[in-house]
């Protein structure tokens, strides 16, 4: 027998019937909240694309009006959410970025975010992007001229001169004299930074407090910005509510970086245990987001890419560490969400990272909750991450039990996303 969840969730279809327009039905589905299934749903979703009502579809009726997106035989989740993305094609590496004139970008950009649409991921946090591509994909779609998810934009990743985060593969003189977008050497100049992002569409700050595998002349490792410079850019983010969100590979800039209050550690790879006790012991929550599956792909296809021999190297170097430390992490309690690192390996690729996560430690549903309701608290949003009232109708359906067999989401049956069902394909 159907569990009504709350008195105000179970509403009869006739009495919102001006706010409704759609109706999704199913087998089941899916609250992350608490890890437990309710049966045969009907799910009513508003003009707005928000959750109005969740009845029992065996007795529960709508009018011809509402559009019904009959499911059955299928289980339902939340729209998947990956919280490290770029939109860059994984195919074009190292220098082979040449061949393409600066427009190329932006456009190329609406494909790699459909094929994260395809895949489930309703919702995606773009953690960097040349020309505030990130922020102009976002208004495309939500104007309708573009089917995509929804967009947490970054604009443009902050970090130091020579540091992961500026330009290092070109030569003095086809350098501007001037600082790379997002580029600062000191507190005050990263302050501005965080601004000059917040002013042209960022809803979340990126920084680079490390060096990194995919870039050139640097090791993942090496801390690049000071405790200092990472407490005045969080700091400044949260006074005009924004996250943060840290690449940080190496131990010393993961800690300096929590300790400044920045609220996602991004790849975590190098973590130690002084890593893990900071991170549970703080009081404002800090997630790692850990990218544990595109070093598969990157090992296989890099070269032929055209990647680097040195950024090949330190990939394959550092791959397996970040891995044993996902599961050390994970077991000691810290926060987890998932990110993918998209763009690194193929946006269509990015839900078999789940296996992986299994693999290392983490439950079927563990799993499940990093990309929906961790991911969620970890925005800062209550719009996103579960099947709710008040919430996007954003839903993916698989056949079977992905509690069970996690590897279901690798390719939906469906999408849907706000009340409308995504057709197949771009």
């Amino acid at each position: 027998m159907w569990k009504m969840i709350t008195a105000a969730m179970l509403v009869a279809a006739p009495a919102m019937a001006q706010a409704e327009k759609v109706v999704v039905t199913a087998d089941r589905y899916l609250d992350v909240q608490t890890g437990k299934y309710v049966d045969f749903p009907a799910i009513f979703i508003g003009d707005d694309g928000r959750i109005t009502s969740i009845g029992d579809a065996r007795t529960v009726r709508w009018g011809a009006d509402i559009k019904h997106i009959d499911l059955s035989g299928k289980t339902l989740l939340p729209g998947l959410i990956d919280m490290h993305t770029h939109l860059g094609p994984a195919n074009i590496g190292g220098y082979r970025f040449l061949e393409f004139t600066d427009s190329f970008w932006p456009v190329v950009a609406s494909s790699t975010a459909r094929d994260m649409l395809n895949g489930g991921f309703t919702t995606m946090r773009v953690v960097g992007s040349g020309d505030w591509a990130d922020v102009g994909l976002k208004q495309a779609i939500e104007a309708g001229y573009v089917v995509g998810p929804r967009i947490v934009p970054a604009g443009h990743a902050l970090g130091a001169t020579g540091g992961h985060c500026d330009d290092t593969y070109l030569p003095p003189h086809s350098q501007k004299k001037e600082k790379e977008e997002g580029i600062g050497d000191s507190p005050e100049e990263l302050k501005y930074q965080v601004r000059r992002q917040r002013k042209f569409g960022a809803e979340v700050i990126k920084l680079c407090a490390t060096g990194g595998v995919f870039s050139r002349g640097d090791t993942p490792g090496q801390q690049q910005l000071t405790e200092e410079e990472l407490r005045a850019i969080a700091d400044e983010a949260h006074m005009q509510g924004l996250r943060v969100a840290a690449h940080a590979h190496g131990a010393d800039g993961i800690n300096a970086a929590i300790r400044a209050g920045i609220d996602t550690i991004e790849h975590a790879s190098l973590l130690n245990d002084e890593s893990i006790r900071l991170a549970r012991a703080r009081a404002r929550p800090v997630w790692f987001s850990m990218d544990i599956k595109n070093t598969d792909y990157t090992q296989t296809e890099g070269r032929k890419n055209g990647e680097l021999e040195e950024n090949i190297r330190k990939d394959r170097e550092i791959g397996q560490i970040q891995r044993d430390n996902f599961r050390k992490a994970h077991a000691a309690g810290v926060r987890m969400i998932f990110g993918s690192d998209a763009g690194v390996m193929p946006h269509a690729m990015v839900g078999q990272q789940f296996a992986v996560m299994v693999e290392y430690g983490m439950t079927p549903l563990e799993a499940i909750q990093a990309a929906t309701r961790n991911a969620a608290e970890a925005l800062g949003r209550n719009d996103v991450g579960a099947i709710q009232v008040g919430r996007y109708g954003d839903l993916l359906a698989v056949t079977g039990d992905p509690t069970s067999n996690v590897r279901l989401l690798e390719k939906p049956d469906a999408v849907v996303k706000g009340g409308a069902l995504i057709p197949a394909g771009h």
